[in-house]
This record gives structure tokens, C-alpha cells and sequence, in this order.
């Protein structure tokens, strides 16, 4: 698979002509490489002790990709001109055409929605800037009193407005981070946080092989529901996607929730869950048959939501998603099923516009 021009492919082209740069300005920028690399693990440990129950802003966990909704909910190492891939993994900003818009919608349990909107620009020969917002809206919801005499109505909302920034390292790696404001209304009570998602990528375009590891929602409230902060809901994920040779077939395998190997950070019936169980449930299994340049279709299976709905009473479909969608030259869109709650399943929907100029 080809990438566009304009972007990844691109930018790795231009960083081989480099006969007439300095030995001081290589120098450089291999320090500014590592101290990315450096910057990028060191909240591994704070990682490692993320791993509470009863986290905060969890529809940060949603997928905004009808893209990354057909393969599982989960992808971070897909390499496509898609712009919100990279809410998920901001490494991915690297492989974003200039001057590209987006919006997505998708449908949550009944009377809830959420969306997206995200914008994208390259900065010189190996940086791309970017800025998203998104939110979650809850309809109207009754107030009550502890008496259930009704007092009115409010309307629950979530909302999480980010920058990002990627960087080529090399020919093959990348390096992204997101630093996010989020903020959540629930009639008299708020709260906010502030939040950074890191990300790395490898991508050999030769074999069309991508290696991906993202760190999630590292940070903390700055104003809480009540006495007491939560924790966000951090995670650190590691993902493959690989096409088969020939074959117009691409295949992406996701490890999410590296922090939480225990029973009680799943949800179950009461039957405690064992270790075969928790290690299959970090996985999130996706397939794409490639049609040509500008269509495809995808098929995923998320083991842990398939569990996590089974156990809750709904066997239905659950963990399985696919969709769809259209790659032209300046426009894009995808569409996708999913189920993410017992009462309802979800559709997804991407659209996207390039407004550079050839």
C-alpha cells in the first residue's frame, strides 16, 4: 500500500537528501530523537500504578474513527490518510495529507451521541500540527430529588478539546503527543482534567508493515466531581497491522489495558476471571479486504467488549464490528457497526476533505 505524496512518504523522501547537511545539525537532531524517546518513556511508571478502579472521563475510550470502529474500536498502528486515526495514536498525525478537515458522528445508547471534528497541517519537512474536539451529549435527563419528586431536566455533557504534534524521527519512525482539556457537566456537578496521549510509530512502506505504542489519557483532574480526585483512565497499548504479501488483504492486532491484569479491573457476574481469560481480553483482532486504491471493508472482533457484553446479558453480535468506506483524492468517508451496550448498537461515520491545492 502506497502512502499519499503529500504526506509520510513524502517527508521520508525528503529526509534522504541530506548530502549537504552538517555534521552539527545531524547531531541535533539524534538528541532531539532521543530525548523524544526519552520524554516518551519515562510515564511508563506512572502507567504501571494506573491501575484503579472507578476512573473518570471514560468516554475517552470511545473510538472517533468509523475506520478504527470497523476493526475492533482499538487500532493505533494503521498508516492511512486518515486524520481521525490519530485521535488514537498521535504518531499517526505523520501520514496526514496537508490542509485536512474531518468530522465524525456516531450513535451511543439511546439519546446519546458524540462527535468529533479535527483539523491537520504540516509544518515543514518532518512536522504535522493538529487540533480536535470532541464530546459526548446525553439528551435531556430528569432531575429528581432523593424523594423522586422531579425538579426539572439537564442536559450531561463531556467534552475534550486537544492539540497534537508529530515529528519524523527517520525514514521509518515517528513521534506524536496530544495535550488535552477535558471537562464534564453532570446538571450541578463538573469537573476538568488535564491529559497528554504519546505516541511511536514504525513503518517499513517496503513490506507495508506499521509498530505502534501509544500511552493514553496521562494526567489528572484539576477540579473534581467532589472531595476526592479519580484517576483518569491511562492505558498503554501496542499494536501490528501487516498486509499479506499480494494479497489485498491488511491485518491489524491491538494489545490495549497492559496496566490491568487483574479480575477486578473487568467487568464480570461474579465469577472470577482467570488468567487465560484476562490475557485474551487485551487483544483487539481486526482484517480489511482491500478492494482497490479507494475502497475497503473491514471486519474486527474486540475480545474484551465481546465478554464484558456477554456477561452483562447480551450475546448478540457482541465484540464483532465491520464497516466500510471510500478513499478518493480529496474526500473520504466510512461507515461502521459496532456494539459497545447492552441496549443499543452503534453506527459510526467518517468524513473527511483535503483542502490542498496540486
Amino acid at each position: 500500500m502506497k502512502l499519499k505524496e503529500e504526506g509520510r512518504t513524502y517527508m521520508a523522501s525528503a529526509m534522504k537528501i541530506e548530502g549537504s547537511a552538517s555534521v552539527a545539525n545531524r547531531w541535533k537532531w539524534r538528541l532531539s530523537s532521543f530525548l523524544f524517546v526519552y520524554l516518551f518513556l519515562s510515564p511508563f511508571a506512572f502507567l504501571a500504578k494506573a491501575q484503579e478502579s472507578g476512573t473518570v472521563f471514560n468516554f475517552l475510550n470511545l473510538p472517533v474513527s468509523s475506520h478504527s470502529t470497523a476493526l475492533g474500536g482499538k487500532n493505533i498502528s494503521l498508516i492511512e490518510d486518515d486524520i481521525s486515526l490519530a485521535l488514537q495514536n498521535p504518531a499517526l498525525l505523520s501520514g496526514v495529507s496537508d490542509k485536512t478537515i474531518g468530522f465524525s458522528f456516531m450513535t451511543y445508547m439511546q439519546g446519546t451521541n458524540t462527535g468529533a471534528a479535527a483539523y491537520g497541517q504540516q509544518v515543514g519537512a518532518r512536522g504535522n500540527w493538529g487540533v480536535h474536539a470532541r464530546f459526548v451529549g446525553y439528551g435531556s435527563v430528569k432531575e429528581t430529588l432523593l424523594s423522586g419528586e422531579e425538579v426539572g431536566s439537564f442536559k450531561p455533557l463531556d467534552l475534550c478539546i486537544a492539540g497534537q504534534y508529530s515529528h519524523l524521527l527517520s525514514t521509518h519512525w515517528a513521534g506524536g503527543v496530544t495535550a488535552k482539556f477535558i471537562y464534564s457537566h453532570y446538571g450541578p456537578y463538573s469537573s476538568c482534567a488535564l491529559a497528554a496521549d504519546l505516541g511511536l510509530n514504525y513503518y517499513n512502506e517496503d513490506i507495508d508493515f506499521s509498530f505502534s505504542i501509544a500511552a493514553r489519557n496521562l494526567g489528572g483532574q484539576v477540579k473534581s466531581f467532589g472531595n476526592e480526585r479519580d484517576p483518569l483512565p491511562a492505558d498503554l497499548e501496542i499494536g501490528i497491522t501487516k498486509s499479506l504479501g499480494h494479497a489485498p488483504i491488511r491485518v491489524s492486532v491491538t494489545m490495549v489495558d497492559l496496566t490491568r491484569w487483574t479480575s477486578k479491573d473487568y467487568f464480570t457476574t461474579g465469577n472470577k476471571l482467570k488468567g487465560g481469560s484476562i490475557f485474551i481480553n487485551h487483544f483487539v483482532l481486526g482484517a480489511e479486504w482491500l478492494i482497490s486504491s479507494k475502497f475497503y471493508v473491514g471486519l474486527g472482533y474486540n475480545f474484551r467488549r465481546g465478554y464484558e457484553i456477554t456477561a452483562a446479558g447480551s450475546s448478540h453480535a457482541a465484540g464483532l464490528s465491520f464497516g466500510g468506506g471510500v478513499n478518493l483524492k480529496r474526500f473520504k468517508l466510512g461507515v461502521a457497526y459496532a456494539k459497545y451496550h447492552v441496549s443499543a448498537p452503534t453506527l459510526a461515520f467518517t468524513l473527511a476533505y483535503n483542502f490542498q491545492k496540486d
